[in-house]
């Protein structure tokens, strides 16, 4: 089905073409910081410090870079407030919430399968220790 679904498509938007914007844009959106940014936005508002909380174990560097990135792609919008120091907010934008359904699914799925990952861990485990 989704042979189907890529073929006859252009150039660009076919995820199996390495040179493709889809293909591009897919490994952008598909790291784990920035499903887990775009999951910590969900319908609200944050300021960088508040989105550095929530996202526990990413640091100041990837942060920005994963934002940057969201911007650039039209899933995030960034608005600068005219105070001393400057506050920054991010809000998804209507794309970036389409997306996060998405996200939201993936959440659910690893949740309702983590039992199962789990326990296929250990028997992998068991079986290739030393």
């Amino acid at each position: 089905m989704v042979t189907q679904q890529l073929s006859g498509l252009p150039d660009e938007a076919n995820l199996r073409r390495a040179d493709s914007l889809a293909r591009e844009i897919f490994s952008d959106v598909a790291n784990k910081w920035a499903l887990l940014i775009i999951e910590s936005l969900g319908e609200r508002t944050l300021r960088f410090s508040e989105l550095r909380a929530e996202v526990e174990g990413i640091s100041h560097k990837m942060l920005t870079q994963n934002l940057r990135m969201l911007e650039r792609n039209g899933l995030v919008e960034r608005e600068v407030h005219p105070t001393v120091p400057p506050r920054v907010d991010y809000t998804l934008t209507p794309p970036g919430r389409a997306l996060r359904e998405t996200v939201d699914v993936m959440c659910e799925w690893t949740t309702r399968h983590l039992g199962h990952i789990e326990e296929s861990r250990l028997r992998f485990a068991e079986r290739t220790a030393p």
